[in-house]
């Protein structure tokens, strides 16, 4: 398979990009402004367990002006403020509704809480981070509907590709859900993203390597890669440090090696988010290479593709 350029892509980076797929949606830099809705998950109010995910504590990436006592409207206008401080360029937005499932509610509230968010000035669609099993046809026919006006992006933690992972980590559903909301949701002609953990406990590499054939059997339209990190006040942090030797976390080196080569397999249409977690450094326990800024791991791991002679979808069987 010859190498994609400039052409395919929209820039010469050996994956497909974010930016370059919204230069080629949109036409121009576009930024996500997180919304926290003050929602929570049917793993941790008892409809299907408590607790949460063993792995989450959603103060790790939830920016500084959300919270759920500010109005949609007024969180999205700070996140305007503060990024037109912080990059200038941007010239759309998309309200990113990000802490927690962010479609498990009452139709009714979750429709007036996504018309608040598209009200506002700059906003020219909605990114909803959410669980495969709290989506239903009702809901998904509305987000249809406001996808003939608006960008309307559902983005679904698939986290693992084993049933046995997912219920080690509380999850509270299966793999056979998360796809079955994939396609629907595909279906609908709704792009659609998915965040996968890589390094769960119980998973070997083999595991995880042969994981990315799923994925690229899955309608997606993005994925974000993210290697394990223990994150204090988290269930996993109390077992890690109980029993640190049950866990074999990527060190900084070995998980560059290993997402090159897991993306190279990749199907080469599927926009990468991401590479790498990314918390505040109070927060993260484990590895301490998390404590490297995103961006700088990402430059680490495109030099390393093109030292390898690779790229997304290089080794691609189909």
């Amino acid at each position: 398979m010859s190498q994609p350029g400039i052409f395919s892509w929209g820039d010469t980076r050996p994956f497909y990009s974010q930016k370059a797929y919204f230069l080629q949606k949109f036409g121009g830099r576009v930024q996500k402004l997180s919304v926290d809705g003050g929602f929570t998950c049917p793993n941790r109010d008892g409809t299907k367990g408590w607790g949460g995910c063993t792995y989450c504590n959603n103060d790790a990436f939830n920016p500084s002006y959300c919270s759920p006592r500010k109005s949609i409207r007024q969180q999205l206008e700070e996140g305007k403020a503060f990024h037109a401080w912080r990059y200038r360029r941007a010239v759309s937005y998309l309200a990113y509704f990000q802490a927690y499932s962010n479609t498990y509610a009452h139709f009714e509230t979750l429709r007036k809480m996504y018309e608040e968010a598209l009200s506002v000035d700059g906003i020219i669609g909605l990114v909803i981070s959410t669980r495969a099993d709290c989506v239903d046809n009702q809901l998904l026919a509305y987000l249809e509907n406001l996808a003939n006006k608006y960008y309307i992006h559902l983005e679904y933690g698939i986290e693992s590709c084993y049933d046995e992972t997912l219920k080690s980590i509380n999850r509270g559903h299966d793999f056979a859900t998360v796809a079955r909301a994939i396609q629907e949701t595909a279906g609908r002609g709704l792009p659609v993203g998915g965040h996968l953990i890589l390094g769960l406990p119980g998973e070997t590499r083999q595991m995880m390597a042969a994981c990315v054939h799923t994925i690229s059997d899955l309608p997606l339209t993005s994925i974000k890669l993210h290697q394990l990190q223990i994150i204090r006040g988290t269930v996993l942090e109390a077992k890690y440090r109980k029993s640190p030797e049950e866990f074999s976390l990527f060190n900084r080196d070995e998980y560059i090696d290993f997402v090159v080569q897991w993306v190279s397999r990749l199907r080469p249409d599927i926009v990468i988010e991401r590479f790498t977690a990314e918390a505040p450094p109070r927060l993260v326990v484990a590895p301490d290479w998390g404590l490297e800024r995103a961006d700088e791991l990402q430059r680490s791991i495109e030099r390393r593709f093109r030292e390898l002679g690779l790229w997304q979808g290089k080794n691609y069987i189909n």
